[in-house]
């Protein structure tokens, strides 16, 4: 399996159309069967922060979703929203909602 915790930075006031714009890529990932969990998350404490929780069958998985056109779309509707972004990659190991490794 293939995980990765992101932080997406919005601009002053973009918040709320980023955290759209995230949801709406979960709308479009939900058929891939290789994408396990794509959850968005805010903090209340950084108002412009919006993490995103991801796992993966397989990090193949997860690259090909960077070929589909409609992710393509998505991203460039983001960007001009974007201030800036970390990830961290991760290799889960198990627990509830995951298959096994």
């Amino acid at each position: 399996m293939f995980g990765m915790y992101g932080k997406v930075l919005a601009k002053t006031g973009q918040h709320d159309a980023t955290v759209g714009i995230l949801l709406e890529a979960a709308r479009l990932l939900t058929p891939l069967a290789g994408c396990l969990m794509y959850v968005v998350n805010v903090v209340p404490a950084e108002p412009d922060a919006v993490w995103v929780t991801e796992i993966w069958s397989s990090e193949a998985d997860h690259d090909a979703l960077l070929k589909m056109d409609s992710v393509m779309a998505l991203l460039a509707k983001a960007r001009p929203l974007i201030a800036g972004f970390e990830s961290v990659r991760l290799v889960p190991v198990g627990g509830k909602g995951l298959p096994a490794a």
